[in-house]
């Protein structure tokens, strides 16, 4: 049985996703801060008949990913599909960004993308192979002003993605990118978070999700680079 592991799985793109693959039989290994939210996912989807371990992890605290991820993949379950979909936003000029936001973006959208998949190579060298997907944004092809830092970090993951790709096909792991418009999730409620979009525009969770699912069922003799979706009305 497959077994797929989700990033920011407790609400949004993550949720739906877990949802879609459970029901795809994907096992599950799905990890977030919250915990309880976790915890009634995992409930909401055994019953599906595919097992759910969760993992309460702050992916904005560097130094406990690691460890976390061992003790998670030390369970039984190795993935062969990995997402990374956790991530932040906030809305600040360049020129008015504490240097401790910016920091904390970073690291959420970037550095612990590059963490987890540290943290899940060895499996995925030892497996048939495997394949990372890295959610992006089409901010990382454009600039938007008070969005310079969440832009900044999406272009640095997209170039992290070819890289990575690069380096771990000779191990059979093929690197791919969801790049997504505006997405109506729980991201535009965050306190750091400023905007006046017209939310009934953008794309649904549960699209996204099927995205997710449509690239992690492509035969391991080919891989989707980058999988662009935008809401027909355009970028918001």
């Amino acid at each position: 049985m497959p077994v797929a592991l989700i990033t920011g799985a407790s609400k949004g793109i993550g949720a739906a996703s877990a949802r879609l693959f459970a029901q795809a039989g994907y096992d599950l290994l799905l990890v977030a801060r919250n915990t309880a939210a976790l915890g009634a996912l995992a409930a909401e989807l055994t019953p599906h008949g595919v097992r759910v371990e969760t993992a309460g992890i702050d992916l904005g605290s560097a130094d406990s990913i690691a460890p976390a991820l061992a003790e998670l993949l030390d369970r039984g379950l190795l993935p062969n599909v990995v997402i990374n979909n956790a991530g932040v936003a906030a809305t600040a000029s360049l020129s008015q960004m504490p240097l401790a936001e910016w920091q904390w973006l970073v690291q959420l959208n970037l550095t612990s993308v590059f963490q987890v998949c540290q943290a899940v190579l060895p499996a995925l060298r030892h497996g048939p192979g495997g394949l990372i997907i890295n959610v992006s944004s089409h901010a990382a092809r454009q600039a938007f002003p008070d969005w310079g830092a969440y832009c900044v970090s999406k272009a640095a993951l997209a170039s992290f993605s070819r890289c990575l790709a690069e380096e771990e096909r000779c191990h059979g792991i093929r690197v791919t990118t969801l790049t997504l418009g505006a997405v109506n999730t729980p991201l535009w409620d965050s306190e750091t978070v400023h905007s006046s979009f017209d939310r009934r525009a953008m794309l649904c969770v549960d699209t996204a999700a099927e995205a997710l699912l449509y690239l992690a069922q492509q035969p391991p003799s080919q891989v989707v680079e980058d999988l662009t979706l935008m809401p027909s009305a355009g970028a918001l």
